[in-house]
């Protein structure tokens, strides 16, 4: 199965997410929210940075977990500017 390139909205929303995470995370150790979300610390500074865009859904949902993080604010960080966009 091939994947289709991701679109430069879904890049962009891929940063948005991982900033938020970032921010959220805040003075907490990297390794150690990582590991109490069940992914290593290279998925996680991947996810942060923005190279890696589309995590899985269930990847989130341990990390709105983990750092006490509503999962609907990072749906708004993934959703809410791309309809801005689309609006503009």
């Amino acid at each position: 199965m091939v994947r289709n390139p991701l679109t430069s909205e879904q890049i962009e929303a891929g940063r948005r997410l991982g900033r938020l995470l970032r921010e959220a995370r805040a003075g907490r150790d990297l390794g150690g929210v990582a590991h109490a979300a069940g992914m290593s610390p290279e998925t996680l500074r991947k996810i942060e940075t923005g190279r890696l865009p589309t995590p899985a859904f269930g990847t989130i949902v341990c990390l709105s977990e983990v750092l006490d993080l509503p999962i609907q604010d990072l749906a708004a960080a993934w959703r809410n500017d791309l309809r801005l966009e689309a609006a503009s």
